[in-house]
């Protein structure tokens, strides 16, 4: 699933082609995605890109006359291709522009969304309630130590929830509680400030790296030309239950925490 590296990666790929460019068309071969596409997309024509922006997993390209929400959902991917491209299976949204480029996307599950607001993006009810993005000054070691009291749920569940902050997904939480040595299954409520000081810090530095390998490339996502992460070169127990610890060398360990696979050493993790 496309985190918020891989999201973030995606929108540094695509300004350079569409920021302050026309839109000149919008073809929707599939409206039938997470979310029914809105006809109210098509206003986007004649209109020009203004600003490229992320909230969360959340793309958002605002014209002056409202803005767009593209979600990738849990397989998708946006491509900058040649506008007038011959569309394969899964392509199910185009958005063209007047310097022959468009952005297409692909969606196999059809999970992803495309949506449309005339109104403030952040105030959109898919968007509002979201935590701080995890390298804003908002989020720090004070917040979550705060947001954290008297919480019984796992440190690892806490961190992904998007109320608590956004994007750190299943790849990145178990990236980051490893390199700040605290185990998945320790409860949020118990773990101290100065343990919350070095996992913000390793949380900022795992999502840095993952952005500047352009994400991380385990089954769907590609870059928006088409690229792999590499991300993925640099993983230290996510994927690798079994193998050797990097640090120890005792075996990584796999757990199902929330439906989703957690990695972690026990040496290493406390």
């Amino acid at each position: 699933m496309p985190e918020l590296p891989e999201v973030e990666t995606t929108r540094q790929g695509i300004i350079p082609y569409i920021d302050q460019q026309i839109v000149s068309e919008v073809t929707v071969r599939q409206p039938k995605l997470r979310w029914p596409i809105p006809d109210e997309i098509q206003q986007m024509v004649g209109q020009k890109i203004e600003s490229v922006k992320r909230r969360g997993k959340y793309l958002l390209l605002e014209t002056s006359q409202g803005t767009a929400l593209i979600h990738l959902g849990m397989s998708g991917s946006l491509r900058v291709i040649d506008a007038g491209a011959t569309p394969d299976k899964h392509d199910h949204v185009d958005i063209c522009f007047n310097n022959s480029k468009a952005i297409r996307l692909h969606d196999p599950r059809r999970f992803g969304s495309v949506l449309w607001t005339t109104k403030n993006p952040l105030k959109h009810k898919l968007i509002r309630s979201l935590g701080p993005e995890p390298l804003s000054d908002d989020f720090n070691a004070d917040y979550l130590f705060s947001v954290s009291r008297g919480r019984k749920v796992s440190i690892k569940q806490f961190i992904m929830n998007g109320h608590v902050v956004v994007g750190v997904g299943n790849i990145y939480a178990c990236e980051s509680l490893f390199m700040a040595g605290i185990s998945p299954k320790r409860l949020a409520g118990k773990v101290s400030k100065a343990r919350y000081e070095k996992f913000v810090a390793e949380i900022k530095t795992v999502l840095t790296n993952a952005i500047k390998q352009g994400g991380t490339t385990l089954k769907d996502f590609v870059q928006a030309e088409g690229k792999p992460g590499y991300f993925q070169q640099q993983l230290n127990v996510y994927g690798r239950a079994d193998e050797a610890c990097n640090q120890c060398g005792k075996a990584v360990m796999q757990i199902t925490q929330g439906q989703r696979s957690t990695f972690y050493c026990s040496q290493c993790q406390r």
